[in-house]
């Protein structure tokens, strides 16, 4: 079954690879979306793709990469339709 979630990390989610190691992983489960920072300092990303392999992106994404210190995962349905995933400008 096909998926589509928003999450929002907050912790130390920035300046430790969190963006590129996201896009390794998701590229590797084969999950489409984008991946950005955002100004108050969390990062967001759109995960689609089959629901195993955006809930194994999720979990993931709890720990990220070994800099990280993710303190919080928000985690919401998404939408809109996604072909590839990108590492989106911070907003």
């Amino acid at each position: 079954m096909r998926m589509t979630r928003h999450i929002r990390l907050s912790g130390r989610v920035q300046g430790v690879f969190f963006r590129e190691s996201m896009y390794r992983e998701a590229t590797k489960l084969g999950v489409n979306g984008w991946v950005r920072n955002r100004h108050d300092g969390s990062l967001e990303a759109m995960l689609q793709g089959e629901a195993a392999q955006v809930d194994a992106l999720i979990a993931w994404a709890k720990r990220g990469p070994v800099a990280a210190q993710v303190e919080s995962v928000e985690v919401s349905v998404g939408d809109g339709e996604f072909c590839e995933f990108e590492k989106l400008p911070t907003t």
